[in-house]
């Protein structure tokens, strides 16, 4: 156990993890030059295209150092802040983390946050700047930043680079010097955290998992300590490129395990993995039960398709623990699910996986948060869709969520900034200076103006150069209204939305606007309105498309074209009362891309 090491990779979005696990990787001969290509842990598509980790990945590394052999367990994590839960996953299953900061672009908003992640799993932390070979690289003033956030001495700060190799062996070097071996009886019960899990279509569900204590045979029965589920352990092994079985796994390793499991319900990440004749009293304290940030509806296009929409959400929730989802049934799009994202990015992204992966087309909901509404009577009633909001006569008081923004950028970039966070109902709590070109501000702000737009907006208005990162801290009274959309008088409550009153004029007439351009033409005049409650605060209307009755009357009497054309009124009013409008899916995501 002493030859054992377990650390992972953090920092913010693209500083360069991938690449840098890839030259460890390639530098211990852990992959064959073959199988050697950019971001070789990255295995999917989207992160492929999109350049970004989505997915925490393990592997195995064998490492000779002065003449003995050691095992170095290594987790790549993402960077994004829609990802931290997968990174707080990865942490609560190593001893050490290579803290890696771009030296072109300095400490940005997520390394901090992952940091403090770090920090409360009691980690050691090494600091490592990366990109140092690149013709922007501030490599003293990195080091001042970084002094100034870890307090440590300027020579325990590595300099390295992901792309060219730099700093390679430095880096092995201080992972075995710097990082605890893990600690741990291998003669205790078998104690083991589960901290990842796949579903593979031919084996059931493959489980991930770090032995705290104890080791698992080939064989053995086990047991998962939140379900009281007990299984034979058919497969047990570690992770190196692929799978490689082993008779059995010990303690401070990680490993995997196939036990034949098919139904999804049966593994939660987070639990404990004991032994069914020598069980463990304890489980392990792992992480908590993730909170969702955003809510929206997810249906299938084809209503026949919900059962298999349901088998294909079990499935992607194994894979990513951090999908919450729930029955919902609509009006306008039957039954489907009110899911739970952690943000929009990972909303997009679970959205694509559903496409590619499992072949489902479904239509997502405009996505808002969750508000707390009590009642006259004082009863309190959890409001994560509109559907679920009660009468306004009923309420008493609605609380609505709050965050701290924590908003890194350059110094000219300031009244942007502020503009757009005021504009947004945010109040400015805190600025200080990091470096004279560096500057954190802290807003606090209700968490509904963050969920649609505001990330892109804030890289738009401070060219790419802001980093972002929000924390929950309470909740707050606020005068929030559902707004209806109605066509024809009809509502449409898939389009339904809570909102701040003081917003929902020049929403609702933005949204009336698009819908306009959106909704195909039909022989009838279309409504839209715009309403809170009984009043309309908004409404646009799409003329019917017309048929020239008058055309063949060519001169004579007047009364004739009248006749005509009143025939034609009538059937328009007839058409109108059971004409019902189709809304096209674009409809649906056009609320997501409403430019103030």
């Amino acid at each position: 156990m002493k030859n054992i090491r377990n650390f992972c990779i953090i920092a913010h979005i693209d500083h360069g993890k991938s690449t840098l696990a890839d030259r460890l990787l390639e530098h211990t001969s852990t992959i064959g030059s073959r199988d050697m290509k950019a971001q070789v842990l990255d295995d999917m598509d989207l992160e492929r295209e999109k350049g970004i980790t989505i997915k925490s990945h393990a592997i195995q590394i064998n490492f000779p150092y002065k003449g003995e052999e050691y095992i170095l367990n290594l987790i790549d994590t993402p960077g994004h802040v829609d990802f931290s839960y997968e990174v707080s996953r990865a942490l609560a299953a190593c001893e050490g983390a290579l803290l890696l900061v771009d030296a072109t672009q300095g400490i940005q908003a997520q390394t901090i946050s992952n940091l403090y992640l770090a920090i409360e799993n009691d980690l050691e932390i090494i600091p490592v700047i990366n990109k140092i070979d690149m013709d922007g690289a501030m490599i003293p003033e990195v080091k001042d930043q970084i002094i100034e956030l870890i307090g440590c001495k300027e020579e325990d700060i590595l300099l390295a680079s992901g792309k060219s190799g730099i700093g390679i062996d430095e880096i092995l070097d201080a992972i075995i010097n710097r990082i605890p071996a893990p600690s741990g009886d291998e003669k205790a019960p078998l104690q083991a955290l589960i901290f990842d899990s796949v579903f593979n279509s031919f084996r059931g569900i493959i489980v991930y998992y770090r032995i705290f204590s104890g080791s698992i045979k080939k064989g053995d029965k086990v047991k998962f300590f939140s379900t009281d589920q007990e299984y034979y352990a058919d497969e047990v092994g570690i992770l190196k490129f692929g799978m490689e079985p082993k008779n059995s796994v010990h303690c401070g390793d990680v490993g995997y395990i196939i036990t034949g499991i098919k139904n999804a319900k049966e593994v939660k990440v987070g639990d404990t993995l004991t032994n069914v004749i020598n069980p463990t009293k304890s489980r392990i304290d792992g992480f908590e039960d993730v909170k969702p940030m955003v809510f929206a509806g997810i249906f299938p296009v084809e209503t026949d398709a919900f059962e298999e929409l349901r088998d294909c959400m079990e499935k992607l929730q194994l894979n990513d623990a951090s999908l919450t989802f729930e029955l919902e049934t609509s009006q306008a799009l039957g039954f489907g699910f009110r899911c739970g994202f952690l943000g929009l990015l990972h909303m997009e992204i679970i959205q694509e996986r559903l496409e590619r992966e499992f072949n489902q087309t479904v239509i997502t909901t405009v996505p808002n948060v969750s508000f707390e509404a009590t009642t006259v009577k004082g009863e309190k009633i959890i409001v994560n869709n509109p559907t679920e909001m009660p009468d306004p006569t009923r309420i008493e008081v609605i609380l609505e969520p709050f965050i701290r923004a924590q908003i890194i950028t350059k110094p000219e970039y300031i009244g942007n900034i502020m503009n757009l966070c005021i504009g947004k109902r945010g109040m400015l709590t805190n600025q200080s200076y990091l470096s004279p070109t560096r500057i954190e501000l802290s807003f606090e702000m209700p968490l509904t103006e963050i969920v649609i737009d505001f990330y892109d907006k804030l890289k738009s208005q401070t060219r790419g150069y802001a980093s972002f990162d929000y924390h929950p801290i309470d909740m707050r009274p606020s005068d929030i209204v559902k707004m209806d959309i109605l066509l024809n008088g009809e509502k449409v409550d898939a389009l339904s939305a809570l909102i701040h009153r003081s917003r929902a004029q020049h929403f609702g007439s933005k949204l009336c606007e698009k819908l306009k351009e959106l909704l195909p033409k039909q022989q009838f005049q279309i409504a839209i309105q715009a309403a809170i409650g009984a009043k309309v605060i908004s409404r646009e209307n799409i003329s019917a498309m017309r048929k020239d009755v008058t055309a063949k009357c060519y001169g004579g009497d007047i009364s004739r074209k009248r006749k005509l054309l009143e025939k034609q009124k009538e059937g328009k009013k007839r058409m109108k009362q059971i004409g019902n409008v189709e809304v096209p899916q674009e409809a649906f995501l056009a609320v997501l891309k409403l430019d103030d």
